[in-house]
């Protein structure tokens, strides 16, 4: 199978919002409205995984932050990146039903990490369910405990992949 990476387009959006509800509660999945403000907004930290047919199968996005861990604002508002520098978050990695155990996730983790080192970020930074701590540390990922964020009511640990050597500020 192939697959190929490209920025959003406004009308990948159904397809977006059917990978989006597949993978998370309705309470953790961002809203129509929010995820094209992140395909207006942020299209250079979003990347779309597409088959042969240019058909979104899976996608990872996140803004550019200057603070190691999430908040909760950012689900909700979105900010044009800053184009160097800070720590590249992810707030939604997600794979169509048909495509998971493809590696796409994995290889949408690796074209953020490239792309991401050339824009000399200091990390990517991430909260997730504790179900998928083994998932992420398997990419290098590091446990950094318990996210403050109350994100649809659910406990959230913070994750850190480190991009650089310089000492980090908290």
């Amino acid at each position: 199978m192939n697959v190929f990476f490209r920025p959003p387009k406004e009308e990948d959006i159904d397809q977006i919002m059917q990978i989006e509800n597949a993978g998370f509660t309705a309470d953790e999945a961002a809203s129509r409205p929010a995820m094209m403000d992140r395909i207006h907004t942020i299209s250079d930290s979003f990347i779309v995984a597409v088959n042969e047919k240019d058909c979104p199968i899976g996608y990872v996005v996140g803004p550019i932050i200057s603070k190691r861990y999430l908040s909760d604002d950012l689900f909700e508002s979105t900010r044009p990146n800053q184009p160097f520098g800070g720590y590249q978050s992810i707030l939604s990695l997600a794979v169509a039903p048909g495509y998971r155990n493809c590696q796409i996730g994995s290889k949408l983790l690796s074209v953020l990490e490239q792309q991401c080192r050339l824009q000399n970020r200091k990390g990517i930074t991430l909260t997730c369910l504790e179900s998928l701590i083994p998932y992420y540390k398997k990419h290098g990922y590091e446990l950094e405990g318990l996210s403050e964020s109350q994100h649809a009511g659910v406990a959230w640990y913070n994750m850190v992949l480190e991009l650089d050597d310089t000492p980090n500020e908290f």
